[in-house]
């Protein structure tokens, strides 16, 4: 296999996961290379280090109560527009660390738009989910949000083209859910904008 396209894998498949769930992705890749169970392309080593890991791991913990409280884990999604997306585009550059700068920014590029589509995904089924009354599909979600951090980084350490053709395929998926998830919402507001003005 091409070290181009390892390095593509844990570049797209870092950043596409940190725009679900940031902390899981970090600490999950940093205890693996840390236990010497995988190995990081370019700077991605770094995770390994064990303030990396720790400060992930906390912030991983808060994550895991807010995202479960529906309302709250809105609130921290939008806060994390701003802490997801910048993430998801520095881990993409530096796996290419060790490539030409021209690369470097293009995968920096490239990484930022991908956690770009996934957060923005993630958010609006979190927003489509808090308009339910009941709190249980919040927290169901929640957890298959961890799941999918934690697994989709162990399998890209140790299948990264994989995790790119599964990055592709959830682009595409994207695209097409992120759409109907926006008229779902504004038809569910609709109705209830209608029900409370006929009453």
């Amino acid at each position: 296999m091409p070290a181009w396209l390892s390095t593509l894998g844990f570049a797209m498949g870092s950043a596409w996961l940190s725009g679900i769930n940031l902390y899981a992705t970090v600490l999950t890749l940093g205890i693996l290379e840390r236990l010497g169970l995988a190995t990081m392309p370019g700077d991605l080593k770094v995770l390994e280090s064990w303030w990396i890991i720790g400060v992930a791991g906390f912030l991983y913990a808060m994550e895991f109560i807010a995202n479960k409280i529906p309302a709250v884990d809105s609130i921290w999604d939008a806060i994390h527009t701003f802490i997801r997306i910048p993430a998801g585009a520095v881990l993409a550059a530096s796996a290419f660390a060790s490539f030409d700068p021209s690369v470097r920014m293009i995968a920096l590029l490239l990484g930022g738009g991908v956690a770009l589509a996934s957060h923005g995904t993630k958010s609006a089924v979190r927003l489509a989910a808090n308009t339910s009354p009941e709190p249980f599909s919040n927290m169901a979600l929640g957890v298959l949000e961890d799941f999918t951090s934690a697994g989709g980084s162990l399998l890209m350490a140790f299948h990264p083209v994989v995790v790119l053709s599964l990055v592709v395929v959830c682009l595409c998926a994207a695209i097409y859910l992120f759409r109907r998830i926006i008229i779902a919402i504004k038809t569910r507001f609709r109705r209830s904008s209608v029900a409370t003005a006929g009453s």
